[in-house]
């Protein structure tokens, strides 16, 4: 379905506001020349409002299943970053290894070692950031946080990884409680791990909040394309 100058110029107006509400954040609660980095939840968006977003200055590009993903990855402006955000199995590994440049969403060993694996493979070191559970969810994926240390451990003795950081998706219900323990979590872990400069977390509906807790990712779709049918 191809997207109409109206569903653009929607775009447009909904970045600005974006924009505004995290430079209102930053303003009030963070350092002055801390970065926040938007990226574009891409799940069941068209290509072209995709690429649209690229040509008004977003970069970064969050994709939720690999099927998907190579279904349009050939129509993207090749200037984005794409990064895998969504459930990953470990037969899915092997297709996105050579096209993203970061995994958010590792939350077990076993993926590790197939990413690993993979990654000394073709050659290259893979970004990853480890996803927490922060809200003991059974619907949501991610390592509890009583595991996280354990796993990072494990992970940072494989070959081919380079773990950034850490991401999350907060319970919505109570989201300002649960960005800040994550954010306690980061600055703790994150003390031990120098090379971690990276929490993912906010979404449409906490992404200013997030910004209060130190987020230095956050990850919009909705509330940049409009609503469809999807949860990240």
């Amino acid at each position: 379905m191809m997207t109409s100058s109206d569903d653009l110029a929607y775009i447009d107006e909904n970045l600005h506001i974006i924009k505004e509400r995290i430079a209102e954040a930053k303003a009030k609660y963070r350092s002055p020349g801390e970065d926040v980095r938007i990226m574009a939840v891409t799940k069941t968006v068209a290509p072209e409002a995709v690429n649209h977003a690229v040509e008004l200055g977003l970069d970064l590009l969050g994709e939720n299943r690999v099927q998907e993903y190579l279904s349009k990855a050939e129509l993207y402006d090749r200037s984005a970053e794409v990064q895998f955000i969504g459930h990953l199995q470990t037969n899915k590994v092997k297709y996105i290894i050579n096209s993203v440049s970061m995994i958010q969403s590792v939350d077990s060993l076993r993926l590790g070692q197939e990413i690993s694996r993979l990654a000394v493979k073709n050659g290259r070191t893979m970004d990853i950031l480890c996803e927490v559970n922060i809200g003991g969810e059974e619907s949501k994926s991610g390592i509890a946080p009583e595991g996280l240390r354990e796993l990072i451990a494990q992970l940072s003795e494989l070959e081919g990884l380079e773990i950034r950081g850490l991401m999350t998706i907060p319970p919505p219900g109570d989201s300002d409680f649960f960005l800040g323990r994550m954010k306690e979590l980061y600055d703790s872990i994150s003390a031990e791990y120098p090379r971690m400069d990276t929490l993912s977390m906010g979404m449409t509906h906490d992404y200013a909040e997030a910004v209060r807790y130190g987020s230095t990712l956050v990850r919009i779709g909705t509330g940049l394309f409009g609503a469809r049918n999807y949860t990240r």
